[in-house]
């Protein structure tokens, strides 16, 4: 983190020391609160100046003149009709205009604008949200990518009639953002300091939030059958863990959803290798794992009123002595065997054996696993939406409803016959790559082989996960997405 930033929600304003930030929807409808801290005037002849219009995220910054009981002040353009997440944005477009300020107050009165305690919630969810920075391997500071000092904290007060409401919501919608905070940590740490193990204990500080925590080291994993998840882990000096997160927060006996995510902490491609240029960024191959993890710190913040098992798998895919090879056979959980063609298409080969555990053990509701799985769903969409993949037509758009509504996007792919027997394999029951043509759409039949009848669905992240474009609410390399999109999923539509 940048620096700490201390929220509070009150119905007035007990000092406008530093920063006074108001809205309005138009130039002609400054608030009339900003009189208070502006008895000259100064502002709106400032805004007749600059040509304010009150569009989204427009906005008339001045210091404050003689007289002023404030030492800046700030007017940011709401629109005429902003959404949740348009208020999301101005709270983060607000963090990249601090700078040095450290005390700020926010005057949610917006002429002819609804401004309830849910968009107070979300003002203050895009201030915590933009003020992220992963800086601590930096010895020397200097002005961040927010435009704002490294020292210091940050101390906001918004203004609202509705100022109990407004706190009540956002300390769930501050859970949720603490997931997606923990989520991008575990991307952007370098793979020397997070390994598999380093993950699993970090995973294991759910505890504290009430999340039973369930380890599987190399040698359950042996006993239980993995021999494809095992395939990947052995070229490696860092042992294998799966790490079981249960939250029970709905009733009893009723079955669980669960979340699977692929934890490769780093992607070298094993004998198969990588091209040297950019694989500093497999680092981060991690993606799903962390959404996972964050997801689940989110429910159990907040309370959810369900039963979530989170699973992630964690593996380092390196190319030593004792690496697998291509042409090797390896033997699934599931009992069915699996030519592995490449080495670098190891992601599916240790989710198989976790969707099978999953769905064996638990018998949940639904599985959706997550995964950076394959770079040809960056081919066909780019870094804006995640691939989606799913033999369940209801699943299927609940999830791309979350995603409109949290604008962590998904993009709906096909499965089908003809696809599959692009995996079938001459020696054995399949092949972990179907060539370079449809190669996401392939992988997605690939884990489809072992999921049964269960409703499932499949997201391919290596857009959306990391390197993905920078936003008035994220500046960080890895984005924390999917941490959003599937608490959406589980309040809309999985809560008693």
């Amino acid at each position: 983190m940048t620096s700490k930033l201390s929220i509070a929600f009150a119905k007035s304003a007990k000092s406008n020391e530093g920063v006074a930030v108001f809205l309005a929807p138009a130039k002609d409808r400054l608030p009339a609160s900003l009189a208070a801290v502006d008895p000259g005037g100064v502002v709106a002849k400032a805004a007749e100046i600059a040509e304010f219009n009150g569009k989204s995220l427009s906005a008339v910054d001045v210091l404050a003149p003689a007289g002023a009981t404030t030492n800046r002040i700030m007017v940011l353009g709401t629109g005429e009709t902003p959404t949740h997440n348009d208020w999301t944005d101005l709270g983060g477009a607000l963090v990249g205009r601090l700078k040095s300020i450290r005390n700020v107050t926010v005057y949610l009165d917006v002429d002819g604008v609804e401004t309830g305690a849910s968009a107070a919630a979300n003002f203050a969810l895009g201030m915590m949200l933009r003020n992220y920075s992963f800086d601590g391997y930096k010895t020397k500071k200097k002005d961040d990518d927010n435009g704002k000092s490294e020292e210091g904290d940050v101390s906001v007060t918004i203004v609202t009639p509705d100022a109990s409401a407004a706190k009540k919501a956002y300390a769930e919608f501050s859970g949720t953002g603490e997931g997606v905070l923990l989520a991008r940590d575990l991307v952007n740490e370098p793979a020397n300091v997070l390994g598999p193990v380093e993950f699993a204990k970090r995973a294991s500080e759910l505890e504290a939030l009430g999340v039973d925590i369930e380890i599987l080291t190399e040698k359950e994993m042996k006993k239980l059958g993995m021999g494809a998840f095992l395939g990947v882990s052995q070229g490696s000096s860092r042992p294998p863990r799966i790490v079981i997160m249960r939250w029970n927060g709905g009733e009893k006996n009723a079955a669980p959803i669960a979340f699977i995510g692929k934890g490769v902490v780093f992607d070298t491609g094993g004998i198969s290798i990588k091209p040297a240029a950019g694989m500093e960024d497999m680092k981060g191959d991690m993606g799903g794992a962390a959404a996972v993890t964050g997801l689940m710190h989110a429910l159990a913040s907040r309370k959810a009123k369900a039963n979530v098992v989170g699973m992630i798998g964690l593996v380092e895919n390196m190319p030593d002595a004792n690496a697998q090879r291509p042409g090797d056979i390896v033997t699934s959980m599931s009992g069915q065997t699996i030519e592995v063609i490449n080495t670098d298409a190891e992601g599916r080969l240790i989710l198989c054996d976790m969707l099978w555990y999953c769905n064996d053990r638990f018998k949940p509701g639904f599985m959706i696993n997550l995964a950076t799985l394959t770079g040809a769903i960056l081919v066909a969409l780019g870094n804006h939406h995640a691939g989606l993949f799913s033999n369940d037509d209801v699943l299927a758009e609940r999830l791309s409803e979350a995603g409109e509504t949290t604008r962590e996007k998904v993009w709906r792919m096909p499965l089908g016959k003809d696809y599959d027997k692009m995996i079938d394999s001459r020696f054995a029951d399949m092949k972990n790559t179907g060539g370079r043509y449809a190669g996401s759409i392939t992988a997605a039949q690939f884990l489809q082989r072992f999921v049964g009848k269960t409703p499932w669905a499949h997201l391919d992240i290596a857009g959306t996960a990391m390197s993905s474009p920078q936003t008035e609410i994220n500046r960080s390399w890895g984005s924390g997405y999917g941490v959003r999109l599937l608490n959406e999923l589980v309040r809309a539509h999985y809560e008693n």
